[in-house]
């Protein structure tokens, strides 16, 4: 099989599943990673088909295999992080969720929304401190809300002092 031809049977059940049709995709996508298994976007794409159905612990090592690869493109790369995170985190893996995510918003810090899931699982495992702390940062710079905008500087600046008084 030529590369151009794997390329185009991804991009085929790409198209599946972002027309409504996850299950056709996923039958395409593990035909696929069966004779590409090291194919970094292949096992990517495969995650995500798995996680669009619900299937979530399968997707979890197409998720893996995908971001242990290292040769995703960074939006790609991005997204396998947030799937693996929010994946664990929603199978009870919240430690497991943390680290993928930690590891995400260091690779990716201005993204908002591995921020987010990363708050979610700092929910999950008690550190309710820096999960609040993470959302509040991440309304004060992305809401477009007019009256948050107004307190933009004294949100971010009690998202960290929280439990201060004077």
């Amino acid at each position: 099989m030529t590369s151009a031809t794997k390329d185009e049977l991804l991009a085929g059940a790409v198209r599946l599943r972002t027309e409504g049709r996850p299950e056709e995709a996923r039958e395409r996508l593990l035909t696929l990673t069966a004779e590409f298994p090291e194919d970094a976007e292949i096992a990517y794409q495969t995650a995500w088909a798995h996680d669009v159905l619900g299937l979530e612990a399968e997707a979890v090592p197409y998720y893996e295999r995908a971001l242990s690869a290292g040769k995703l493109g960074d939006e790609d790369r991005l997204g396998a992080l947030i799937g693996l995170g929010s994946t664990y985190r929603v199978l009870g893996r919240y430690g497991q969720a943390v680290e993928v995510l930690r590891r995400g918003v260091a690779e990716f810090p201005a993204d908002g929304a591995l921020r987010t899931f990363l708050a979610m699982a700092l929910y999950n495992t008690g550190e309710h401190h820096e999960a609040m702390e993470l959302l509040l940062r991440v309304v004060a710079t992305t809401s477009e809300d007019p009256s948050v905008r107004r307190y933009r500087t004294a949100v971010e600046h009690y998202a960290s002092g929280l439990d201060e008084t004077v």
